[in-house]
């Protein structure tokens, strides 16, 4: 997707999972979400943070330098004390977002892209709710993940223990990785290279059988 796309989807999705929230009760936002260790209000305070500006980052240096755990633990701690703020806030900040083009320092649009959508499904998989994602936009930002690598930007991310597998998606021209394949519709695949532990029952392949048995023990914290 070239950029102005990349930016009309992060505008639906945030569009969309504002709308959703307003329809959650309070059992529903203090829920686990599908982020081991996050509350779905942990989640959807996470998401009012992707437009910290150069001060705001600067100023929280300090903090990051001492805080114990490093970043992830500090992206957990930052969305704790923001879940605090009203309900009705959190969902307002959310669509406030929509038609700006802001992002965080050292991150690019595509970052934003990838925390709304892996994040939607964090909120909506347990709560039995959906937000459906179109193949196309969610290939973008799985390509978009699997171009970190072992960078920095990668330790963000839950370890799943299909990394040695080729993914290949059934609803869309998508493929990364190599090894036994992994087959799936595009949406499944993008969570699983963002480390969420889904349902495996839309997968088949031979990389199911080959995988380890045993998962990597979870971090704490969704995508930055």
């Amino acid at each position: 997707m070239n950029i102005d796309e990349v930016w009309a989807a992060i505008d639906d999705h945030r569009g969309r999972t504002a709308d959703l929230l307003e329809t959650l009760d309070d059992a529903e936002w203090q829920h686990p979400s599908l982020c081991h260790g996050w509350t779905v209000r942990d989640v959807a305070a996470h998401l009012t943070l992707q437009q910290i500006r150069a001060r705001e980052a600067i100023a929280m240096l300090p903090l990051a330098l001492r805080h114990p755990g490093g970043t992830n633990s500090l992206i957990h701690h930052s969305a704790i004390q923001k879940a605090a703020v009203p309900t009705e806030r959190l969902i307002e900040e959310i669509r406030a977002m929509i038609g700006s083009r802001k992002h965080n320092l050292g991150l690019s649009p595509r970052e934003p892209l990838v925390d709304i959508l892996v994040h939607g499904q964090d909120i909506t998989i347990p709560l039995g709710r959906a937000l459906s994602v179109s193949p196309e936009v969610a290939a973008d930002a799985a390509t978009h993940i699997a171009s970190y690598g072992t960078g920095w930007k990668s330790k963000v991310f839950q370890k799943n223990r299909f990394s040695a597998s080729q993914l290949c998606a059934t609803d869309i021209a998508w493929s990364t990785g190599t090894g036994p394949e992994i087959r799936g519709p595009m949406l499944t695949l993008l969570l699983l290279l963002a480390g969420r532990d889904v349902d495996l029952g839309p997968l088949s392949g031979e990389g199911l059988t080959t995988a380890p048995t045993t998962k990597p023990a979870p971090q704490h914290t969704p995508p930055a």
